[in-house]
């Protein structure tokens, strides 16, 4: 008598789930049944027939729904790789692909109905249609990458949140009537320096123009959550424009000091004026009364991440009282230094720390393609060291790359 005879009637969206369950997170899963998916993980890794792992032939559905369970998977993790995040150049060809031979399937599957749709609250839908929501979702203009979150609970909420609207914001007629009167503001700004100050050193935001409208909407949206500071740190490009659009300093004194307007006592020449701090009360669009600060500039890349997290813990320590929700620091970054900067990555690992801890950054890093003079080609690359095992320690005599000292190899 076959033991296994169940897996023929029973309904296949279940397995999807406790697959689903048993990828997140394996010992939340009753252990019969993740011995049962182990073995079956087992044989699609190590090419072993399956009904040599378990003595017995699992139901070709089962094997299909969870075969299109690791496609949806392989979406959730790698998806970000193959977005449409760049209008000026293909990205980089990124392999395995997410094509379906590279899970198990065919084309022949995708007209196929699989019920591994409903952890994706689609419900039981054909393999073409799964896909089409995936891409929808991963692989449009909007890269999310959160698979890495151990967390179970928050990385299902990120899920519910893209799979609810498929990733793409549903603005009304006057939302967008708003972001479009941030973008004009942002454009005409930099038109006008263009026109007036030529050959003058301005650090343009062209190119990266939606920076205007995403932080006014990051500040109007902290605001409705009661938010009452913002400290804001800013690389060179695009500073005078957050300046003026975002904080409301007059343009009339950002004219006077490209003209060299004696200020204070001050002579602001060459880029004096992208390193000056600046404060600010404004009203929200719900007329909640916010102040804004954005925090002087050390000429050192990334350097000012530090200042606005000195001034952010001061800030909630001296004038809330510990109450951290009450302060948001926000930081922008250039694409290339964000990358090259160790500061960066400092400022993070101690984020957490008792004494140092702001309560959670917003970090918006704006690429204008060029990290100032470098080709992103040049900017990063990626090579493998080549080597053997031997008596369980790496050894560097087969490296492609030669070392002095050992070094860690891959097979």
């Amino acid at each position: 008598m076959d033991k296994y005879s169940f897996l023929n009637s029973a309904h296949t969206a279940y397995f999807a789930e406790l697959y689903e369950q048993y990828i997140e997170a394996p010992d939340t899963v009753e252990p019969s049944w993740r011995a049962f998916f182990q073995g079956f993980d087992f044989g699609v890794e190590s090419g072993t027939p399956l009904e040599e792992v378990a003595e017995v032939e699992i139901p070709e559905s089962v094997k299909k729904e969870f075969q299109v369970i690791n496609l949806i998977d392989g979406y959730r993790t790698r998806g970000h790789l193959f977005t449409k995040t760049n209008p000026v150049r293909d990205r980089r060809v990124y392999h395995p692909t997410l094509d379906v031979e590279n899970f198990g399937l065919t084309q022949a599957d995708l007209t196929t109905v699989f019920n591994a749709g409903t952890i994706m609250g689609i419900g039981p839908s054909t393999l073409g249609g799964i896909i089409v929501h995936l891409k929808k979702v991963y692989c449009d203009s909007i890269g999310v990458e959160y698979m890495y979150i151990r967390n179970l609970e928050k990385k299902r909420w990120i899920q519910e949140r893209l799979h609810l609207n498929e990733n793409h914001p549903a603005f009304n007629a006057d939302q967008k009537k708003h972001i479009l009167y941030k973008l004009n503001q942002a454009v005409s700004f930099e038109n006008f320096l263009h026109t007036k100050y030529v050959g003058q050193k301005r650090f343009s935001l062209e190119g990266g123009e939606s920076l205007i409208p995403a932080l006014d909407a990051v500040v109007e949206a902290a605001a409705d959550q009661g938010v009452e500071e913002f400290v804001m740190g800013m690389a060179h490009r695009g500073r005078l424009n957050t300046l003026t659009n975002i904080f409301g300093k007059s343009t009339k004194d950002i004219f006077s000091e490209f003209d060299g307007k004696d200020y204070e006592e001050v002579i602001f020449d060459g880029d004096v004026k992208y390193h000056m701090g600046w404060t600010s009360k404004r009203k929200s669009n719900n007329g909640k009364q916010i102040n804004m600060n954005i925090a002087p500039n050390p000429s050192h890349l990334e350097t000012v991440g530090a200042v606005v997290q000195g001034i952010s813990r001061a800030k909630i320590e001296n004038e809330f009282n510990g109450d951290a929700s009450k302060v948001l620091p926000i930081i922008v970054h250039g694409d290339a230094a964000i990358a090259g900067q160790g500061l960066a990555y400092e400022i993070v690992q101690m984020a957490r720390l008792k004494g140092y801890s702001t309560g959670g950054t917003i970090h918006i890093v704006v690429n204008n393609q060029i990290g100032f003079t470098t080709n992103y080609l040049d900017a990063r690359f990626e090579y493998l060291l080549y080597g053997c095992w031997k008596s369980n320690t790496f050894t560097n005599r087969s490296c492609k790359f030669r070392r002095r000292r050992s070094c860690s190899s891959r097979r």
